[in-house]
């Protein structure tokens, strides 16, 4: 298959999963993941009408998004990997959404950038699930807090959660929990579901899917 094909089947899984849980068409966004992929091979991928992507590091981007953001500027590009405050301004200047904040140096950084720099990325905060040491994200009992520290501290708007489960485990009760926590929090957008389990995801109510290899093909 090629890289245009691909795209379309994961767009028809997803509407297909959409239609299932009765949700409406287009209420899920997919968001293609073109982390270690150069410019030449996302170009392909824009051609067939995709805008929404996801990057992993801040500095491999800075190597290939402001040339294409420039030539298509309806570009809506997605930090979906661990941000070090050291890049704050980096990030706050190329991305559109933030989906890391996951601790209050980072929000204070973002915060003091954004600021600075007159911009404001749509940001959420990511939650570690499933408790993993290695793993960033936040406690999911520590969610709530945070999130409000975010808004009355900081002044942040937060627009969503974000999880990536262990790999090793059902994925379903990490994107319920996600769920539940961002009722409390009275957040709508929830960021889950990879090339793997994205399926699942949209049937427990994620409003975005970062989906790669899926699309890309392998690393």
């Amino acid at each position: 298959m090629s890289v245009e094909e691909r795209l379309q089947d994961v767009k028809a899984r997803i509407g297909k999963m959409e239609r299932q849980a009765g949700r409406s068409q287009g209420s899920v966004t997919l968001v293609a993941v073109s982390k270690t992929f150069d410019a030449e091979q996302i170009r392909p991928v824009i051609a067939a009408g995709q805008r929404v992507f996801g990057e992993n590091r801040v500095q491999e981007s800075q190597g290939k998004w402001p040339e294409l953001k420039a030539e298509t500027p309806d570009i809506d590009l997605h930090l979906i990997g661990p941000l070090q405050s050291n890049k704050a301004a980096d990030a706050v200047k190329l991305f559109d959404v933030i989906e890391t904040v996951d601790r209050e140096k980072i929000a204070r950084a973002l915060a003091d950038e954004m600021n600075k720099q007159g911009k404001a990325p749509r940001l959420y905060v990511q939650v570690n699930t499933g408790l993993e040491p290695q793993k960033a994200g936040i406690e999911p009992k520590r969610t709530a807090s945070f999130v409000d520290f975010c808004r009355d501290e900081l002044g942040l708007s937060i627009e969503g959660l974000m999880c990536i489960p262990p790999a090793e485990e059902n994925p379903g009760p990490h994107f319920a929990l996600l769920a539940k926590l961002a009722k409390q929090c009275g957040l709508e957008r929830l960021s889950m579901g990879m090339s793997g389990d994205f399926e699942t995801a949209v049937e427990f109510g994620a409003t975005s899917v970062r989906v790669g290899s899926a699309i890309f093909g392998a690393r």
